[in-house]
């Protein structure tokens, strides 16, 4: 594996999402590493409200699967056992997701929200200067 940050996030997103293909490389810039991601339309908002429920649990258990494996081949079997163990302790009693997991997920989609709208502040106003 490679010491270069950007290098190892380039080739972590290709083993999570094949599709990438030649949408983002790694490059060294002011003696640190960076990457750069083509971003297309799609990409940039996740539309649930206008998923059915049997839309959304099918995507999260997709993402949850992709993010899981890519994870859990990082790991050796002892630490993957442990870190399963860990997951099961920490169970809410009233949430089959722990907790931690939870607020994660709500705070990821949360700044996904609000960077998606800058987003589209920036392309308005870029708009408006024509």
């Amino acid at each position: 594996m490679t010491r270069d940050n950007a290098s190892r996030v380039v080739e972590g997103a290709h083993q999570m999402s094949p599709a990438l293909g030649e949408r983002m490389i790694a490059q060294r810039f002011l003696e640190h590493g960076a990457f750069i991601r083509e971003l297309l339309p799609q990409d940039l908002k996740l539309e649930l409200e206008q998923m059915s429920i049997e839309e959304a649990i099918r995507m999260t258990s997709y993402l949850a699967y992709v993010v899981g494996y890519a994870h859990a081949r990082q790991l050796d079997d002892g630490t993957r056992k442990s870190w399963r163990s860990e997951l099961k302790l920490n169970r809410s009693k009233s949430l089959a997701t722990p907790a931690w997991l939870w607020k994660s997920v709500v705070q990821l989609m949360a700044r996904h929200e609000a960077g998606y709208l800058e987003h589209c502040r920036k392309y308005a106003l870029r708009l408006d200067s024509y």
